[in-house]
């Protein structure tokens, strides 16, 4: 228990207090190459972040941040760890470019996880999202139910890509609302809570004759607030 609480330890590993100049200088090198690094990589470097580009930056973070406060490890192989992976990243974003297949290796290709107001429940499964995270997005959106709902595309950054049926065409739909979601008789239609199928009202102990769900919900027909 000796030394527990040793503060010059503690605050500065026992290194010369001149250091933290070092420290300084370091800090501002690294963050100047971190700016030149990302400048280079152009504007698809600062967008909404794919998984390739996520890899990207933090290989770059590894990089900048032992070099800014560790004396034993060098500026110089910092920085040529730096130059590879801009290369890298330069070479296999031509390459991606040029190659739809290689663009889909890398980065996977858009998922459509919802479509005619129907959860496509396979599609939602490979992106790993939860069927509440893309209800939160769309309620974002002023999406009230799913029956407003043309198609939701899942894109390779993860956002979500959402095109709506017009007034005129929108038809009953799975609330998405917490409060909204109740059983009751007195309504035409009902939605099943899983996939989001919608049928007149039947039996709601039955089965869902696409999922096989047995929990339903009221369908709403509001058409979306703009």
């Amino acid at each position: 228990m000796e030394g527990i609480f040793d503060w010059s330890r503690i605050l500065y590993n026992d290194l010369p207090v001149a250091f933290l100049l070092e420290v300084v200088m370091r800090s501002v090198i690294m963050f100047l190459v971190i700016l030149l690094t990302l400048r280079a990589s152009g504007k698809r470097g600062i967008k909404q972040l794919s998984v390739f580009e996520l890899v990207l930056i933090i290989g770059l973070g590894s990089a900048a941040g032992d070099p800014m406060f560790y004396e034993d490890v060098g500026i110089l192989p910092a920085i040529t760890v730096f130059i590879v992976i801009i290369l890298m990243y330069m070479g296999i974003t031509r390459l991606t470019d040029r190659y739809s297949w290689f663009e889909r290796i890398i980065e996977g290709k858009p998922v459509y996880v919802i479509q005619s107001g129907k959860i496509l429940l396979k599609g939602l499964e490979s992106t790993g999202l939860s069927q509440e995270e893309v209800f939160a997005e769309l309620r974002v959106l002023n999406v009230e139910h799913l029956g407003q709902v043309r198609s939701v595309l899942v894109e390779t950054s993860g956002n979500l890509s959402v095109l709506f049926f017009e007034d005129d065409m929108v038809r009953p739909g799975l609330p998405i609302y917490p409060d909204q979601q109740k059983i009751s008789n007195d309504e035409k239609y009902c939605s099943c809570s899983k996939c989001g199928e919608t049928n007149l009202s039947f039996n709601k102990t039955a089965q869902c004759p696409s999922c096989h769900g047995k929990e339903w919900f009221n369908a709403l027909t509001t058409k979306r607030i703009r």
